[in-house]
């Protein structure tokens, strides 16, 4: 029999003040069906009864998974690929300014089929890169020739040695989040910068679309954080968070698969509409977008 974990307590603040989100579908692996429970304390929304992590994996094996399999069937999944081509730049950049520096030390975490980690190798910074599915790994070889490291390796590193710590939509995979947290503390720079990009269950598509909503992506994404959850976490940990940056695409592309989801057809048009709107929201407030970047420096 399956183990799964059944929370009585926030696994972020621990508070037992707890108040049921909504059920929402696994589309991608199994079509079960999950309950999200939100801390009425810390706003942090997570998923219950989710498998353990020795037996999650089971919910990675898709075609559709895109930053494992790296599929390119379908026409959201080309729009994924055409973007992502842009975004590592952008991402790249990013790095190069928080951290203020060209070149340096950086650890990827979730480093997915390896896009992100070779682009940064190819601009001269030394990368650590953290990748637990073997599907995943596999193809970060044949496609970069990338060694990925497993996991268990970030409780090996050396104290502060990373300028930079990456995780791009990875946090909210994460089972041992607080130990997780407490190492990116150990092994990051005094002047280093910790940076996390997560879905935004509080933007305006998410609750446009509420159960059909991809970003919730259940049960594969343990917790869903909403802006004042990150920073309860991050001070939790001697993090303050420095600044925060939209992910302007993918409040579309998050609309392209929640349309889907909802009404069985690609319907392009509105989905597009509706990801547009959350931007809008989200123009002079990067809170409000539908994944949010966060640059976390250590208090």
């Amino acid at each position: 029999m399956a183990s799964t974990i059944n929370y009585t307590n926030c696994p972020s603040c621990g508070s037992n003040k707890l108040s049921k989100l909504l059920q929402a579908k696994d589309y991608t692996v199994s079509q079960e069906v999950f309950q999200i429970v939100k801390c009425d304390d810390c706003t942090l929304a997570f998923t219950q009864n989710v498998a353990v992590e020795s037996e999650i994996g089971k919910y990675y094996q898709s075609q559709n998974y895109i930053s494992h399999s790296d599929t390119k069937q379908g026409f959201i999944s080309k729009v994924y690929h055409t973007v992502r081509n842009f975004t590592l730049v952008s991402k790249r950049n990013l790095i190069k300014n928080v951290t203020n520096k060209q070149t340096g030390n950086l650890l990827d975490v979730g480093a997915g089929i390896g896009a992100f980690t070779n682009t940064m190798i190819q601009a001269g910074w030394k990368v650590t890169a953290l990748e637990p599915d073997d599907i995943a790994r596999a193809n970060a070889k044949s496609k970069y020739n990338l060694e990925l490291e497993n996991p268990t390796e970030l409780f090996n590193l050396e104290k502060e040695s990373f300028d930079a710590i990456t995780l791009w939509h990875v946090l909210e995979h994460i089972h041992n989040l607080k130990e997780y947290m407490q190492q990116f503390q150990t092994v990051l720079k005094k002047d280093g910068r910790l940076v996390i990009a997560v879905p935004n269950y509080t933007s305006y598509d998410a609750n446009y679309y509420k159960e059909f909503w991809a970003g919730y992506d259940v049960p594969r994404h343990l917790y869903h954080f909403s802006p004042a959850s990150m920073e309860i976490l991050a001070k939790q940990f001697g993090f303050k968070i420095e600044s925060t940056k939209p992910m302007w695409f993918d409040s579309v592309y998050v609309s392209m698969l929640s349309e889907q989801y909802k009404t069985g057809e690609q319907n392009l048009v509105k989905a597009f509409f509706v990801g547009m709107m959350s931007n809008c929201k989200a123009l002079f407030n990067s809170k409000k977008c539908s994944s949010v970047i966060y640059i976390l420096a250590k208090s």
